[in-house]
């Protein structure tokens, strides 16, 4: 069943707004909200388009593994003033941070 992308990325933009400070979540979190748990990498495509206006805390989505995003060094600084901790191998503690809906 084909996605209509630009309602797909609305949801993953409203979705993206509520995630809190101190919290992270998941680009399969996001996608299994939206009903389409089989669409995380189109989350993740949607996160690279947004708009800046819109002043999402985009640095708060991360990969099932706690990995950030390749060549976005401020991702783990922002991620750091929110208070999230990092495993050795450099991933972010899912666990310990992981968004509760």
């Amino acid at each position: 069943m084909k996605v209509d992308k630009e309602k797909f990325y609305g949801e993953v933009y409203d979705i993206v707004k509520e995630i809190p400070c101190g919290q992270i979540t998941t680009y399969g979190q996001i996608a299994h909200l939206i009903g389409r748990p089989e669409y995380s990498r189109m989350v993740g495509n949607a996160l690279k388009v947004v708009p800046r206006e819109l002043n999402l805390p985009c640095h708060r989505v991360v990969n099932s593994k706690g990995r950030l995003v390749p060549f976005w060094q401020e991702q783990r600084n922002l991620l750091l003033k929110e208070k999230i901790t990092f495993k050795k191998n450099g991933c972010a503690d899912i666990e310990k941070h992981m968004w509760q809906l």
